[in-house]
């Protein structure tokens, strides 16, 4: 999944509360000041990132973009840890189970992102495939645009984008200086994410599309106007913004990147991969424990893989049916449209059965869409972005169409199973509308449980009756393989001095996944360190408990009550989850312990 929004700091708490304010507030019974404290930090996260109050639904603030100028970063910073004595001072124990759950997330992800400014992440604010820079060409879509009010703010952006620009560059030049840089290898295709949007004319830009058409509601007398704004807006601030990103990435930036791969090269930096291993798994795992549980999972995978091989009936090794797969035309669509197809195909054979599997669905809806030209060389096989909080955007599945020959459909019945249904979409939509939980825990995520729910819905594929073909089941093994080698490959090279090609060798060793996909998700891994390691940690996690389910419970095991129970409290901690199934357990036991003759008659009475 590509984290247009989560992958943004989307819990930043924002502003100092005077001591008097918390010696006053300190009499108050913990749930109220627990209450009181996620309605304030929330309040302010929306007012210093107007980005995330309209993904939110919020639209007081659609007129602006963050402001990121170093002042700022140091005021959040000191609020961070103002809020963070606030909720060290509210009694845990005297709150009820279900506060004891948002205390435990509010104090995780405060915690997390206090530890990420200690070690001044604020200074590397984009990676080789994310960044301000590609998420704002989607502003179109992330918009609300019903009114005349509406385009006026889309415009008010637009403006201040050329601002936004300059101060991602300040904080990038001291990243330089501090020697906080993305590696250099990394960077080698920067430039279509940057270049595309430098256009001579306004209106071949991607943030002109709603000038195209405006909607029926905008007076006729406004539209005009409007849109000679709009091409302003972009010629005046879009394209020098853009221009002077490409210019400081060209002569500064990529000449200062770093020559090192691995995170601990930067400075503290094997205290920071630690710390990041433990924010992405949400458990207190070493590098060490998760590079030797990754190559536990490589070998099991590998076994099941010479298994499903000799089902196809091929006669040589998996290395030679590896190298069939690759090369094989009749695995590859020929075309863009032939693989959004077949991904349609499978996305609706999916949509129909997850009543199976599941009690509840989102009421949003999920689309299909192709990963944007722009990035597409440099981004994943496949991506979610979620839907809005108003209800006005679907979620969307995003299909790389690029490079189709790295692109085979024997892997698309479990790229669509994490990618839309039954994974990121059922699971990140379905949070969104968890009406009873606090907004900062609807919006907000843990790595290891998003991405831990995707993979473990590649394997439900199985009892959704996909993989009928050895070879698309060969594929969801091969996608398996891959999660587990993340965690030796990314060990490996941020913390055990893997050197780049090592780790391309080890990743087409034990995966089906095509040469040019090994190298980027390789860029990737070093790119962002420590987030590979949580995909196959939080599905092995789902899979423990669901295991523990199953044996204790036997016959009155529900398999959509229990993804009733996983899914229902929205993305948590591993540890969280844990006690939620265990609770489930205890109660599915004790229910069935009670004697028939001591439940209650339902009256007949109206």
């Amino acid at each position: 999944m590509r984290h247009s929004i989560l992958a943004r700091c989307w819990f930043v708490v924002l502003s100092f509360l005077p001591a008097v304010a918390l010696r006053a507030q300190a009499a108050e019974p913990p749930a109220e000041a627990l209450e009181r404290l996620l309605a304030e930090s929330w309040e302010f996260d929306l007012r210093e990132d107007p980005l995330l109050a309209t993904h939110a639904g919020d639209h007081r603030f659609d007129d602006r973009l963050p402001s990121l100028t170093l002042a700022d970063v140091r005021r959040r910073i000191a609020a961070q840890r103002a809020f963070l004595a606030q909720w060290k001072a509210i009694d845990r124990a005297a709150l009820s189970p279900a506060d004891r759950i948002n205390y435990d997330i509010y104090g995780q992800l405060l915690s997390s992102e206090l530890a990420e400014a200690d070690f001044q992440m604020y200074l590397m604010p984009i990676s080789n495939r994310d960044g301000f820079h590609i998420s704002f060409a989607e502003l179109p879509g992330d918009s609300r645009l019903d009114s005349t009010g509406d385009y006026e703010h889309y415009i008010a952006r637009l403006r201040a984008f050329e601002r936004y620009t300059a101060e991602h560059i300040e904080l990038m030049r001291l990243g330089i200086k501090a020697g906080l840089t993305l590696p250099q290898i990394t960077l080698t295709d920067w430039r279509p994410s940057v270049e595309t949007h430098i256009v001579t004319d306004p209106t071949k830009s991607l943030l002109y599309a709603p000038f195209r058409e405006f909607p029926k509601q905008i007076p006729e007398a406004d539209r005009a106007r409007l849109e000679a704004a709009g091409r302003a807006a972009i010629s005046e601030s879009v394209v020098p913004g853009y221009r002077k990103f490409l210019l400081f990435m060209e002569k500064e930036y990529v000449p200062a990147a770093r020559g090192s791969i691995g995170a601990s090269a930067l400075p503290r930096g094997r205290e920071f991969y630690r710390h990041r291993v433990r924010k992405f798994t949400t458990l207190d795992l070493s590098p060490e424990q998760v590079h030797e549980q990754g190559l536990a999972e490589v070998e099991r995978i590998d076994g099941e893989m010479r298994s499903v091989k000799d089902k196809a009936g091929f006669k040589g090794d998996v290395a030679a049916f590896i190298a069939k797969l690759r090369t094989d035309p009749k695995f590859y669509a020929a075309s863009s449209e032939e693989l959004l197809r077949h991904a349609a195909f499978v996305m609706k054979e999916i949509d129909g059965r997850l009543p199976k599997l599941f009690k509840t669905l989102p009421r949003s809806p999920c689309g299909l869409r192709e990963v944007p030209a722009y990035i597409a060389p440099v981004t994943t096989t496949a991506y979610y972005s979620l839907p809005t909080g108003d209800g006005t955007q679907p979620g969307w599945y995003n299909v790389n169409t690029s490079n189709l020959p790295s692109r085979p459909l024997f892997e698309l019945e479990a790229l669509t199973c994490h990618e839309a249904l039954p994974g990121h979409h059922l699971q990140l939509a379905l949070q969104q509308e968890l009406g009873q939980l606090p907004p900062m825990r609807r919006y907000a995520g843990f790595t290891a449980f998003v991405e831990g729910w995707g993979l473990y819905s590649e394997r439900l594929g199985i009892e959704l009756g996909l993989y009928r073909d050895p070879h698309s089941d060969f594929g969801r093994l091969s996608y398996e393989a891959w999660r587990a080698c993340r965690l030796v490959v990314d060990t490996g090279i941020h913390y055990l001095g893997w050197s780049r090609q090592q780790a391309n060798d080890f990743m087409a060793q034990h995966t089906a996944l095509s040469l040019h996909n090994i190298r980027a998700e390789v860029d990737r891994y070093i790119a962002w360190p420590g987030q590979a390691v949580a995909y196959k940690i939080g599905e092995l996690q789902i899979r423990k408990l669901r295991a523990r389910a199953e044996e204790q419970l036997g016959s009155r095991f529900d398999v959509r009550a229990f993804h009733e129970v996983v899914l229902g409290s929205g993305a948590v901690p591993l540890g969280v989850l844990e006690d939620n199934v265990n609770d489930y357990i205890r109660s599915a036991n004790a229910t069935a312990a009670v004697p028939a003759s001591n439940l209650a008659t339902p009256s007949s009475s109206p």
